[in-house]
C-alpha cells in the first residue's frame, strides 16, 4: 500500500486512513491527533490560538482555533462512522519561539494552546495517551494513520532546519 503524505499548514486538519502519514511543523501553535485503533482512522489538527476572551462566530468553525479545529476534526469523525470518544488523543507543540522576551507563565500563547487542547479533551471524554508540550523551541510532528505512531523532533527556537554559520562551514 503506497503511502500518501499530508502536509498542515497553521489553521488546517485532515481525516485520514491508514493509506495516510500527516505532517506538520509546530512552534507555538498546537496539533491534536485523534487516533481509532481499530478502524486505523486518525485526525490531525495545526492550530495557532484559543477562542479565550474573543467572541465566537456561530455557525462559522475555524481551524486557526483549537475549539473550532477540534470541533471540525470531530464532525469528519463522526461522517466517517467514527465514535471520537472511542479515540486515543496525543497532543503536541506549545513551544516558546522567543524566549528572550516571550513569556513562558500562563500567558504564553504556547501554553494557552496546549492548556486548551487538554481542557477540550477532557471535556470530550477523548484520553489523551501521550503529548510533547510546552518548552522552548520548533516541533516536526509525523503521524502514521496506519500505525497510530507519531513522531517528534524537538529543534532550537529560530529558523527550523536553519544551520549555524558554523555548520554551514
Amino acid at each position: 500500500m503506497a503511502v500518501i503524505d499530508v502536509f498542515l499548514l497553521p489553521g488546517e486538519h485532515f481525516v485520514g486512513d491508514a493509506r495516510h502519514r500527516i505532517r506538520t511543523l509546530l512552534g507555538s501553535c498546537v496539533s491534536i491527533t485523534l487516533w481509532h485503533p481499530h478502524a486505523r482512522v486518525g485526525a490531525m489538527s495545526h492550530f495557532l490560538l484559543t477562542m479565550e476572551g474573543k467572541e465566537s462566530t456561530i455557525g462559522q468553525l475555524n481551524g486557526r482555533y483549537c475549539e473550532g479545529a477540534l470541533e471540525l476534526m470531530l464532525g469528519e469523525l463522526e461522517q466517517a462512522g467514527i465514535d471520537p470518544a472511542e479515540c486515543q488523543a496525543k497532543i503536541f507543540g506549545g513551544g516558546m519561539m522567543f524566549p528572550g522576551i516571550e513569556r513562558g507563565d500562563s500567558m504564553g500563547i504556547g501554553r494557552r494552546n496546549g492548556e486548551t487542547a487538554e481542557r477540550l479533551l477532557e471535556q470530550h471524554k477523548i484520553p489523551v495517551v501521550s503529548e510533547s508540550l510546552f518548552g522552548v523551541g520548533h516541533r516536526h510532528i509525523i503521524f502514521n494513520v496506519r500505525t497510530g505512531d507519531v513522531w517528534v523532533r524537538q529543534g532550537p527556537p529560530g529558523k527550523p532546519g536553519a544551520k549555524s554559520l558554523k555548520e554551514r562551514l
